[in-house]
This record gives C-alpha cells, structure tokens and sequence, in this order.
C-alpha cells in the first residue's frame, strides 16, 4: 500500500506551514529585514518579530507596529529580507 504523501521531498508550502521544529529541515520563521521610508527613503534594519515601535531616523515616522508576532509595516513603506 503506498503512501500518500512523499516524506523525503515534501513540498515548500507544506513544509511552511508546519511549526518551525517539525519541519524537515529546522529553520526559523523571524528574520532582519531592511525596511524604506516611505517620506525620506531612508534604509532602517529592524528585527521581523519586533516588540516595540519603530521610527525612522531621519523624519521620525512610524515604519512598524508591534503585534502578537510578527509587526506590522505601516503603508507604503517597502521592505527586503536580509540574507544571513
């Protein structure tokens, strides 16, 4: 009787899904990310889960809001993940 699912070669969206120490390969869900002011265009770092408000340096502008988990980025404002 074969198995349904391939359990050597799962697919990425499934593997997403699961909690980050039942995957296949353990990998993190947070991430740095370079976020651009949507007024000045200035590049801040900030942390993806982060717990606090973030401004940015140069007009002072709010570039994220924390939640539960991840925050959330105000409106218009671009982001990049970072590659360790």
């Amino acid at each position: 009787m074969p198995i349904a699912v391939d359990l050597l070669h799962p697919k990425k969206e499934i593997e997403k899904k699961k909690h980050k120490k039942k995957r296949l390969v353990q990998s993190p869900n947070s991430c740095f990310m370079d976020v651009k002011c949507p007024n000045c265009y200035n590049i801040t770092t900030i942390f993806s889960h982060a717990q606090t408000v973030v401004l940015c340096g140069g007009c002072n502008t709010v570039l994220c809001q924390p939640t539960g988990g991840k925050c959330r980025l105000t409106e218009g404002s671009s982001f990049r993940r970072k590659q360790p």
